[in-house]
This record gives structure tokens, sequence and C-alpha cells, in this order.
């Protein structure tokens, strides 16, 4: 990072979390690469795209994969239907149990989701290859040390 050789640690980890803060916001998530089908998704709408492109599934799956209340899938889902990004379809066994799929138009969205996920994870594998198996394991006790203080 550009102008933060000067400063302390904690000003460097602070300084980081609020330029990924900012980065995320404006696109919605942290991922590298910008996204080109010119819909407006929020980062949970793009992940359900990309859940979707695998397989059919429930709201409830939906959100145990990812890990977020049913309120807020049923939020995303609303918005993806209107866009005609997915359809939802029936289980003849119980007619309540709605189950979503992908419109023709939401694969490309998907798949575009998809590889910036890949390349994100490539560069963050690329930048770890300049520091050693102990550095790494440091880096790794500082991230999850980290995690569960914003948890």
């Amino acid at each position: 990072m550009r102008g933060t050789r000067n400063l302390n640690l904690e000003n460097q980890i602070d300084q980081m979390l609020s330029k990924i803060t900012q980065f995320a916001e404006n696109k919605h998530e942290v991922l590298l690469g910008k996204c080109e089908s010119g819909e407006q998704l929020t980062s949970t709408q793009e992940h359900i795209l990309m859940i979707l492109a695998n397989d059919t599934s429930t709201n409830a799956k939906i959100a145990s994969n990812l890990n977020i209340s049913p309120a807020a899938v049923t939020k995303a889902i609303k918005k993806l239907q209107l866009q005609e990004l997915i359809m939802p379809s029936k289980i003849q066994s119980d007619e309540r149990v709605i189950i979503w799929s992908l419109t023709d138009k939401a694969l490309p969205i998907a798949q575009e989701h998809a590889k910036h996920h890949s390349k994100t994870l490539e560069t963050y594998k690329e930048l770890m290859k300049d520091y050693n198996g102990d550095e790494q394991k440091t880096i790794q006790r500082f991230l999850s040390a980290l995690t569960e203080v914003f948890e």
C-alpha cells in the first residue's frame, strides 16, 4: 500500500480495512475484475446466480449456503425475478416449495461472477508466494483473529 511505510502496524491495518470497505461499497463486493453485464446487482444477488448456475435451489438452501438470513434471500430473489434473471417452479410432491433456476439471460452473469471469484483467489495465491511457510502461518493466525473480532 502506498503511503503506509511510515505508519505503525495498527494504522496500516486501519487504512487497509478502510480501503477494502470503500472498494466493497463501490463494487458491492471485494472481487477483482469489473462487471461487464450492465446489470446492477448486489453481491448477494450475484452469489445467488452463481449458486443457481450449478443447480436449482430453494430459498432455505440458498440462505444456508450463503450463511445469510432467509429475509435477505427473499429480498434478493424478488429483484432477480423482476429482472428476469431467475424463474420459479414447484415441486410436484410439495406445491408449497419453490425451486429457483436461472434464465438464459442470467447464465453469462453467473459465469462472469464465478470467473471474478476465481481471479480474486488466484491473485491472493500469487501474493502469498512472496511469503515463506512461517510467514504464511502468521498471516493465517492474524486473519483468523481479525475475523473473530468482527464476528
